[in-house]
């Protein structure tokens, strides 16, 4: 239902004005325009859900993975639909992020820009830190001198920051040049499309329309010579127990948690697992696999990170690292104690420490799902998000935070604040626990790649 809502953009009222008042295509049509017709991977779908500041659906911008005349690229797509492309704080985030992707993957980048620039009265969260609104002007010229290619569709008024991606437009629009000279200019003489062809020189290609302007990026990739991924077709086999099931395998409740083997069946080419060192350290899962046709590692909790677990794990991706193997991590971290009690859990955080260092250091892809609780130490151990993984997914049954409320020790004193409306600061804590470590939550701020589906890990 939520995705449903978000795929409507800003709205019923909204899409009516901008395609057929403004004659123009809604995003979602820009991209079956641009992208080959075959499924694409849309990134944090979710992002900018109940935030402080209103609802901004999809973050006001849809990014994702698909191909252009068979190659990979990453797309960053305004829809204009929502706040007339307004770019809020979450906006700037999610189009960071997929230009992170962009430059981790070397993967060409297309921006098709439709903005009125950045929401002033929130300037201060959007343009003046490291990672606000200019990185992503910096990222550029970056993926630049990487080599990897980018090209900018102008779809409509790009004022602003909208300006700056594509480096045409104008900074302002007519109204701003009217308040601030009382002149009056068309948007076409300030900064229109043949303004910027023919005099400016900023733009390359001048479109009569929508489409053909989407045909001309497809031809510019297709003489690129870029294609940094050559694909082979891996022949694989499905799991022998259905991916369907995995909705109904997915773990609500740490406190009585299903084997993990359960949910790796389900996930591995021909359900088959070479697993390392399977009677060592059982509440962490270890071995080899194939997803697609692709050999991965995979480190899984199955219960409480232990010892002699953490030790496996760190022997494990040394393992994976020294073969250039991808690692898959599948979070589902049991809740932590209150405080190291004993000499045995001082042990335990010093393997968790050393399997850390091992996560962190090892230079090969990793790909983090979290298909329960990831809490504490564990979700850093586990590849959280940290510790940078290439992609980080969720299950919806997903909970991240510091503690597990449900396991929450009432270590706080009983009594009533100002903040709290009467309960008790440990209700109050609880309540508030709950609510921050949900997989929802996460998602809107873009702490996470997105939420999928259980039964679509695979594909995804």
């Amino acid at each position: 239902e939520l995705l449903e809502t978000v795929r409507k953009g800003g709205g019923e009222n909204a899409v009516r004005r901008h395609t057929q008042r403004n004659k123009k295509l809604f995003v979602r049509e820009r991209l079956k325009l641009l992208l080959d017709d075959e499924p694409f991977l849309e990134l944090s779908p979710l992002a900018g859900l109940a935030m402080p500041y209103g609802d901004v659906p999809a973050a006001g911008c849809l990014t994702g993975i698909g191909k252009i005349c068979g190659v990979w690229c990453v797309f960053v797509a305004n829809d204009a639909t929502v706040k007339g492309g307004t770019i809020y704080p979450i906006g700037v985030k999610k189009q960071l992020r997929a230009q992170e992707i962009a430059m981790q993957n070397r993967l060409l980048s297309v921006y098709l820009v439709d903005s009125g620039g950045a929401f002033l009265p929130l300037q201060s969260e959007l343009f003046p830190d490291k990672l606000h609104g200019g990185r992503i002007f910096y990222n550029e010229a970056i993926m630049s001198a990487m080599r990897i290619p980018q090209v900018a569709v102008v779809c409509g008024s790009c004022v602003a920051g909208g300006a700056y991606i594509p480096t045409m437009a104008v900074l302002a629009g007519p109204p701003l040049v009217r308040a601030a000279t009382g002149e009056d200019v068309s948007p076409e003489d300030l900064g229109g499309a043949k303004l910027h062809s023919q005099v400016s020189g900023c733009s390359d290609h001048f479109a009569s329309s929508e489409k053909e302007a989407y045909e001309c990026v497809r031809n510019i990739v297709s003489t690129l010579n870029y294609d940094p991924l050559p694909e082979e077709v891996l022949e694989h086999d499905s799991p022998l127990y259905s991916p369907e099931e995995l909705l109904g395998l997915a773990p609500r409740d740490d406190r009585c948690s299903l084997p993990v083997q359960l949910i790796l069946s389900r996930l591995m080419d021909g359900s088959r697992f070479q697993e390392f060192k399977a009677d060592y350290g059982t509440t962490l899962v270890t071995g080899f696999g194939h997803v697609e046709g692709h050999l991965v590692g995979v480190v899984a909790n199955n219960g409480e990170l232990s010892h002699h677990a953490a030790l496996k794990g760190s022997h494990f991706v040394q393992l994976c690292a020294q073969r250039g193997l991808p690692i898959l991590f599948l979070q589902n971290t049991a809740p932590q104690a209150a405080e190291p009690t004993s000499l045995s859990e001082s042990n335990t955080l010093k393997a968790q420490a050393s399997m850390m260092a091992t996560v962190a250091c090892a230079a090969v892809p990793k790909i983090t799902l979290v298909i329960g609780g990831s809490f504490g130490t564990d979700s850093y151990v586990m590849c959280g998000r940290s510790f940078s993984p290439n992609f980080l997914f969720l299950w919806p049954n997903a909970r991240v935070a510091l503690v597990d409320p449900r396991h929450f020790s009432p270590v706080l004193r009983a009594g009533n604040s100002d903040c709290t409306g009467g309960k008790s600061e440990l209700e109050w804590l609880k309540e508030r626990l709950e609510e921050e470590s949900s997989a929802f939550y996460s998602s809107a701020r873009l702490w996470d790649d997105g939420i999928i589906l259980p039964q679509d890990t695979r594909k995804v």
